[in-house]
């Protein structure tokens, strides 16, 4: 392996133990709680809609790797005074495409609110010019331990290239109860 491999193989090996240790992190099976895989496309076993919230500092471009840990919220507005959002989006995207806007995401929703405590860990290309795209939800913790589905986004508002909320409908087709 030449001096000019060496970063890029250490930079995937990062990469595949990160996602590794995703998909370890719901390894450890709470045997108290059961298992509802649902039957039909059209019949999730849990749903929610959601909004992040991600405020950029210095516009963005290809190759750039952007670390994020922005508000989730039930509704369109950001929370103000004592209003807790929903969750926390915590997680990086870098973008992908020459031509246009794409990005690759892989983030938790961090809960800790009286509605959910626990975390869904999505990830997926976000192809930024069709008006809806999917991430997949491979995984939880607490509330949504081993939690598998969609997670369906559109770009619900923008300003210039300094903030975006993004509207995901969550659909959950493996739960744990």
């Amino acid at each position: 392996m030449t001096t000019m491999q060496a970063p890029a193989a250490s930079s995937k090996m990062v990469l595949v133990m990160f996602l590794l240790a995703l998909d370890l992190a719901g390894a450890a099976a709470d045997s108290s709680r059961r298992r509802l895989v649902s039957s039909s496309s059209d019949e999730p076993c849990k749903q929610m809609t959601l909004y992040l919230h991600d405020i950029l500092y210095n516009g963005t471009f290809f190759g750039m790797l952007v670390v994020f840990d922005d508000l989730v919220t039930e509704g369109t507005a950001l929370p103000v005074g004592d209003e807790e959002p929903a969750a926390r989006a915590q997680g990086f995207y870098f973008y992908d495409k020459k031509e246009s806007y794409n990005a690759w995401f892989t983030f938790s929703l961090v809960f800790d609110s009286k509605a959910y405590k626990g975390t869904l860990n999505l990830m997926g290309a976000d192809l930024m010019d069709d008006e809806t795209r999917d991430l997949s939800v491979v995984g939880g913790t607490g509330d949504f331990f081993m939690a598998r589905g969609i997670a369906t986004i559109r770009t619900d508002a923008t300003e210039g290239y300094f903030y975006f909320r993004l509207k995901m409908d969550i659909k959950l087709y493996e739960c744990y109860f």
